[in-house]
């Protein structure tokens, strides 16, 4: 085939669909261009930027006619930061977007038709985050910034606010970026793998208040860390914690494995549904509570389960899914392989009296072998909220051969749902497809299907 496009060569082009990034596609002579901040239905005049043998990339010179849900960001960092890149559309469509996202993939994978919900989306889209990850470093001049990455780059964007974010998370961050420079404590270099502080991390309890600081470092030491942790707390009573997390490794994961408690308990707490829950510096808790406890309420409304129920809950985390179960059913089961996580949720059960539930620290692939082949659990419901890698062969193999009434899968990644569904499909009936908006006006999609045992 010949590539009808050249690089740095301008066009002007019908944006014909939506990208799975955000991005519009359009096409010469069949051929697809992926063009960043283009909306389906207008025309552009663009300026390609890359070619590959199967497709090319390109950027907007000039809008020659406007989507009618085209609108104007209200971010200065926007075009640079690759986090909310669907902001330049308006909130409703974006939630048409992601309806069809879904609804594309299941189209071309599976055997079943399926029609995909209406994308639950939230009364307010902003500043939902109860997490904020910022990267500190030094600009050109050596003075201590912090941000977020630009997109693609390890570059920060000094920020000024994040319209999805919690404001106080800022307000932190900004008050220990100043306590750095006070204190002369450095800031890290990628480059050189010198300095210390490399990321500032807060966590914020929605129904609490009550706030995490993790100060990230490259050492073991902070100087006067225990003066500088007790500024943040004065400065901001709802504090409750200040975690120093060590990282020396020369790598992009942003914590290292461990934690000290500089000042306070070392972990705060929320309230999600009827339930209290620990969150930990390592422990994984939904970024948005508000669709979080929306989207488990559906979950375990279409689970349909009874007191006679036995339920897995695969990759459980610290509880927060199977602990919503546990009043429903006879028994839980929660797998998950994050230690830290496992001593959260058996806390967390604790502290709520839960005591129908019990939680397994190991792979989910071994671990739910284990329980039905060695433990004889015959689970009624499995509820799965996998990573975006989707399931294992062996677990989706498991649960078909156990026959189990009803599957919930909670998945962040709908091309990898589907993937799995589709090895699903002969034996269960796709009851329902729904996904809940958790990240507003970012490109990411999280979907709960139902399946029924045929």
């Amino acid at each position: 085939m010949e590539i009808p496009v050249k690089k740095n060569e301008e066009y002007i082009v019908d944006i014909i669909d939506d990208g799975f990034e955000g991005e519009g596609i359009a096409k010469i002579n069949n051929f697809a261009i992926f063009i960043d901040g283009a909306i389906k239905g207008e025309k552009c005049k663009i300026c390609i930027t890359k070619v590959t043998s199967s497709h090319a990339f390109g950027r907007i010179l000039d809008i020659i006619s406007k989507s009618q849900h085209r609108c104007t960001p209200d971010c200065s960092t926007y075009k640079r930061c690759g986090g909310c890149n669907l902001r330049h559309i308006d909130y409703e469509e974006t939630l048409n977007i992601k309806q069809q996202k879904v609804q594309n993939l299941v189209n071309k994978t599976l055997k079943q038709k399926v029609d995909v919900a209406k994308t639950l989306g939230m009364g307010n889209p902003y500043n939902y985050r109860n997490k904020a990850i910022y990267p500190v470093g030094n600009d050109k001049l050596e003075n201590i910034v912090f941000g977020v990455y630009a997109k693609r780059t390890h570059e920060i964007i000094p920020l000024q606010e994040c319209k999805i974010q919690k404001d106080i998370s800022y307000e932190i961050a900004r008050f220990v970026v100043e306590q750095m420079k006070k204190f002369d404590v450095s800031a890290y270099n990628e480059d050189n793998r010198k300095g210390l502080v490399r990321h500032i991390i807060t966590k914020v309890g929605i129904q609490t208040d009550e706030i995490m600081v993790i100060l990230v470092v490259n050492g073991k030491e902070i100087p006067h860390e225990l003066t500088i942790a007790n500024n943040i707390v004065d400065e901001f009573p709802n504090v409750k914690t200040v975690v120093k997390n060590i990282n020396m490794q020369n790598t992009n994961v942003i914590m290292g494995n461990k934690n000290e408690s500089i000042v306070g308990r070392g972990y705060i707490t929320d309230v999600l549904g009827d339930f209290v829950f620990k969150i930990s510096p390592m422990s994984f808790y939904q970024v948005n509570p508000v669709q979080a406890e929306a989207l488990y309420n559906i979950a375990i409304e279409k689970a349909n389960i009874t007191k006679d129920d036995v339920v897995c809950d695969l990759y459980c985390g610290i509880g927060t899914i199977g602990i919503f179960a546990s009043k429903f059913a006879k028994k839980v089961y929660g797998i998950e392989i994050v230690e830290q996580a496992i001593e959260d949720a058996i806390v967390n059960a604790n502290m709520n009296k839960i005591r129908n539930i019990d939680f397994i620290c190991g792979d989910v692939e071994q671990a739910f072998d284990k329980l039905i082949k060695e433990e004889k659990i015959n689970p009624n419901v499995v509820i799965v909220d996998p990573p975006r890698k989707g399931l294992d062969n062996n677990t989706i193999n498991n649960i078909l051969k156990l026959n189990v009434d009803r599957v919930v899968y909670i998945s962040c990644n709908p091309a990898t749902m589907v993937r799995d569904l589709k090895m699903m499909e002969e034996k269960y009936e796709i009851v329902e497809i729904q996904p809940v908006d958790m990240f507003p006006f970012t490109s990411h999609i999280e979907s709960i299907t139902v399946l029924n045992l045929k």
